[in-house]
C-alpha cells in the first residue's frame, strides 16, 4: 500500500488543475463524522496555518493529495482502493477539529 501512495506523490508540481479543499468533504466524510473542511492545520514544511478548504486538492483516479496553498507541500494523501482507505497526515503537524 505504502508504494501506491507515494507513487501517487510522484508527479509534477506546480500544476493548475487544482480544486479547493472543500471538494474533499465527500471523501472526508466517509472517514470522519465532523466536517474536515472546517479543521485547522498546520503545515509541517512552511509553518502555514489554515482550514483545511484552503488547501488545493489534486484528485486522481487512486485517491487524492492535499496541498498547501502556500509552498505546495502534500498535507494530505488519501489512496482508496476495493479493499480499504489509506490516509497519510504526515504533512500536518496538527489537525484540530471543531465539534
Amino acid at each position: 500500500m505504502s508504494e501506491l501512495v507515494e507513487d501517487f506523490a510522484r508527479q509534477d508540481f506546480p500544476r493548475k488543475d487544482y480544486m479547493d479543499g472543500n471538494a474533499a468533504a465527500g471523501v472526508f466524510s466517509d472517514i470522519f463524522s465532523a466536517d474536515i473542511t472546517s479543521a485547522r492545520g498546520q503545515c509541517a514544511s512552511c509553518g502555514n496555518e489554515a482550514v483545511v478548504a484552503a488547501a488545493r486538492l489534486y484528485p486522481d483516479d487512486h485517491g487524492m493529495l492535499l496541498r498547501c496553498a502556500v509552498c505546495e507541500s502534500i498535507l494530505v494523501r488519501v489512496v482508496e482502493t476495493d479493499h480499504s482507505t489509506c490516509l497519510d497526515l504526515r504533512g500536518l503537524t496538527f489537525l484540530e477539529i471543531f465539534a
